[in-house]
């Protein structure tokens, strides 16, 4: 049986998003001094395929352990935003739980407001110091307190698609799931 790690022992592992160069290197320098775990991208659509939230309507869904503790996301981004990107993690019964902190250089207290009451749990203005970084502890506990296992995640599916209220389509997806799961 596997041991589980005293949650102080444990690297988090943080996803950084961000179209900027200088400014993924710079999250990516923040992090890793203070002992972080950190996977950089450059979109929001390779930040969807790094956590296998991929779907295609003719094909299913493909859903995968990700292992992220953490999203840290830039709101303006071209092709799919910052936000975006946030309500499709947060619209995910598999992802909802992984805390989310949007950054952007603009101050716009309505862009604020729209991703803190979507889910973002903070919003950090650039450029990302490291008293923002500091902010980001408490977030991570939390989550980890309500790891993720693949174990919790089958269950959880196994509830969602046995659920009489789903239509039709939806059970179909959850049996390319379970088919997936159990081969």
């Amino acid at each position: 049986m596997a041991q589980v790690a005293p949650i102080m022992d444990t690297q988090f592992h943080v996803l950084a998003v961000d179209d900027s160069i200088i400014d993924r290197k710079l999250i990516e320098r923040l992090l890793k001094t203070s002992s972080y775990q950190v996977t950089v991208v450059d979109s929001g659509s390779k930040a969807l395929e790094f956590l296998g939230l991929l779907s295609d309507e003719n094909e299913g869904v493909e859903i995968r352990e990700v292992g992220i503790n953490l999203i840290i996301t830039d709101y303006s981004m071209p092709g799919m935003t910052g936000y975006e990107l946030l309500r499709k993690i947060k619209g995910s019964s598999y992802l909802k739980d992984i805390p989310v902190i949007i950054m952007s250089s603009e101050n716009v207290p309505s862009r604020i407001n729209r991703c803190l009451e979507e889910g973002a749990e903070e919003f950090f203005l650039k450029p990302v110091q490291q008293a923002d970084v500091n902010r980001i502890k408490p977030h991570l506990m939390r989550e980890k307190r309500q790891k993720v296992t693949p174990n919790s995640l089958k269950r959880k599916a196994m509830v969602e698609c046995l659920s009489p209220e789903k239509p039709r389509k939806y059970n179909n997806l959850c049996g390319i799931f379970w088919q997936n799961i159990c081969e």
